[in-house]
């Protein structure tokens, strides 16, 4: 049988944290698996009740997880990559790797379906989730890569672009059946073990989005697919550590990200030229709202922040490698490279 790592990461929302990891201890049941949950650094308190919580819980006696810190909040890459290198309890790597966002609650059988998934499917490097919200609704989790035209269509919002772009849209909907993908978001997804170790892990230059398209993205290149399976349910609240369903406006880190997914995937010029697609929508969409009397649809200041932030970017050096955190004898950790 397959050996199984589901890393489970917390930030600040240990009830919320807690709850999701009763239900992957309750998916991982017949299966080779353990699960590490690694506090990513919140300092209010939350590694010392979930580590109460263990202690004293009975469904958590005898169960087969840890829990660690992480040392350092260098983003979701970097927390998850904390929980990776960790591996089993043994000191060895897993076939497999899981990993499950805090506010997401997978079915008794959604881990099942990912293993056979990727167990039948040797061309799949990554298999993720259909992911619902509580009340059953749908979750957009399956995407295309960012291009110069997505970031026209995406900007621009007009109906016969958008037609004619099809096929270049970043989200591609929610697929009716298991299908390949280019990316899927990061709240249910696993991963072959031998991937990861052929490509790297999450670059942790990312702070916090894009850091699941580059690195299926390095997938992709290296000759491995990524799979929607849609059988594997996972119900998903969302957003519950990051705060965006409250931002106001775009978070710098957001801004970081983009621009180091497009220099570092394709290049400097091409990132310039993505932004320069996305200013060209955005100016189009700005004309049509004030004709046409249109509700803004980004947070304020949105385009004026994102062109001011990369013309920044482009005098700036491109990132090198940066520290990253590895666990050291359970609860503790020291910095490392990253790869």
């Amino acid at each position: 049988m397959p050996k199984l790592l589901v890393v489970s990461l917390n930030f600040r929302t240990p009830d919320m944290t807690l709850r999701s990891v009763q239900s992957a201890l309750r998916a991982m049941e017949g299966l080779d698996a353990e699960l590490v949950l690694v506090d990513n650094d919140s300092g209010d308190g939350s590694f010392e009740k979930m580590q109460t919580e263990l202690d004293q819980a009975n469904w958590a006696q005898g169960a087969p997880i840890r829990l660690i810190q992480s040392g350092h909040n260098g983003g979701f890459g970097a927390g998850n990559n904390v929980g990776i290198r960790a591996g089993w309890s043994d000191g060895s790597k897993p076939d497999y790797v899981y990993l499950l966002n805090s506010d997401a609650f997978p079915a008794p059988d959604a881990l099942q379906k990912l293993l056979t998934h990727l167990e039948t499917h040797p061309e799949a490097g990554f298999a993720g989730s259909y992911i619902h919200g509580e009340e059953g609704d749908p979750h957009v989790t399956a995407f295309r890569f960012p291009t110069l035209w997505s970031e026209l269509e995406g900007a621009m919002r007009f109906g016969p672009v958008s037609r004619l772009l099809k096929n270049k849209s970043v989200p591609i909907g929610v697929p009716e059946q298991t299908q390949p993908v280019d990316w899927l978001a990061g709240a249910s997804i696993m991963m072959r073990q031998s991937v990861l170790d052929e490509i790297g892990l999450f670059d942790e230059t990312f702070f916090l989005y894009f850091e699941e398209t580059e690195l299926c993205l390095r997938a992709a290149r290296a000759g491995h697919q990524t799979h929607y399976v849609r059988d594997s349910h996972v119900a998903h609240i969302g957003s519950v550590s990051t705060g965006m369903k409250v931002w106001t406006r775009i978070p710098q880190f957001w801004l970081d990200s983009r621009w180091h997914y497009f220099s570092k995937s394709h290049g400097r010029a091409y990132a310039i030229a993505a932004t320069g697609m996305h200013l060209l929508g955005g100016l189009f969409w700005r004309m049509r709202r004030v004709l046409q009397r249109k509700t803004p649809a980004d947070p304020p200041h949105f385009l004026r922040d994102l062109v001011l932030h990369d013309v920044q970017a482009m005098a700036r050096p491109l990132p090198g490698k940066r520290k990253a955190v590895v666990p050291v004898s359970g609860n503790t950790a020291i910095e490392g490279i990253t790869e």
